[in-house]
């Protein structure tokens, strides 16, 4: 049953947060030039992905409101498929809060399918995301994705006010999915790694460039080599997905010593214990979703 633990070679996934002008887009190109050859970029941002085509060669598509998943996840497929070592989203921001993305669809949901209960419009919305997590981290390519952050405003010790930023425009805790999440300074367009996996950064890692994305693709290319997977139907993968956590349908499960359970009719202690261990990873977003929903419906109570 047990084996000597073994680092295989993986496919890297790393998320670049800043403020507006911090720099993302530009730092997650230099990035990717040293990570692959072939690099695709997802481009939501009106066109700014292609400001930089005169520095660098790669392919840009770009996606137009509304801001599903649906779209995304065809976006990435494609990439997939057409063989790219590398795919940039700028930004996954977009699906959340943009026009059309998620939050948009929950308040649509609660409004016209559970009359204004926004709690279970929650069940409706957390597949979608989860569909999509999902499919980022499961690509047979090296993903750099670019989040907006929360701005806010502090004053430094020489009285001067500077723009900071704080969490990602995003669902909360999404950047614990990733192998490296690095924070990108507005005033420098510095980096920190907030979260590494690979072990390669402390914490301040300066300004992005190629070499950084070099870094980690030596590191990569020192894990071992994994078998190829067995091919499974894609309406198979759709209903088990690993041996402790199994999607069906629109319902996330994972399996301990009772048996298989839902995770949207777990307690409060049990959804922490699911976020708490690596092999239910799959079904962190949907433990969290519905521990934001308790805290919703036990705000609204008060």
């Amino acid at each position: 049953m047990f084996k000597k633990a073994e680092r295989k070679r993986s496919y890297v996934k790393i998320a670049l947060c800043g403020v507006s002008g911090s720099g993302k887009t530009y730092s997650a190109l230099l990035m990717a030039q040293g990570l692959g050859e072939k690099i695709a970029m997802i481009d939501t941002e009106n066109g700014s992905g292609e400001l930089y085509s005169d520095l660098y060669d790669y392919d840009v598509a770009q996606i137009v409101p509304p801001f599903t998943t649906t779209n995304y996840i065809n976006a990435i497929k494609e990439a997939e498929n057409a063989g790219y070592d590398v795919l940039i989203i700028d930004s996954l921001s977009h699906v959340w809060n943009g026009a059309g993305g998620l939050l948009e669809q929950q308040e649509q949901i609660a409004r016209t399918k559970y009359k204004g209960n926004s709690w279970a419009a929650w069940k409706d919305i957390t597949p979608m995301h989860d569909k999509l997590v999902q499919t980022i981290l499961q690509s047979k390519m090296h993903v750099i994705v670019t989040m907006r952050s929360k701005q806010d405003y502090i004053q430094t010790e020489d009285k001067k006010i500077k723009k900071v930023g704080m969490a990602p425009v995003q669902r909360e805790g999404l950047e614990y999915e990733f192998t490296i999440m690095f924070d990108i300074d507005r005033e420098k367009h510095e980096a920190t790694a907030s979260k590494d996996r690979t072990r390669l950064f402390d914490n301040s890692v300066g300004v992005i460039t190629p070499e950084i994305g070099a870094k980690i693709r030596q590191w990569i290319e020192q894990g071992a080599i994994a078998h190829e997977p067995v091919k499974v139907p894609e309406e198979e993968a759709a209903v088990k997905t690993t041996e402790f956590v199994k999607f069906d349908g629109t319902k996330c499960y994972v399996r301990g010593n009772a048996g298989w359970q839902n995770v949207e009719e777990m307690g409060i202690e049990g959804l922490k214990f699911i976020l708490s261990k690596p092999q239910y990873e799959n079904a962190h977003s949907c433990a969290k979703a519905c521990l934001d929903a308790i805290e919703v419906a036990e705000e609204a109570m008060e």
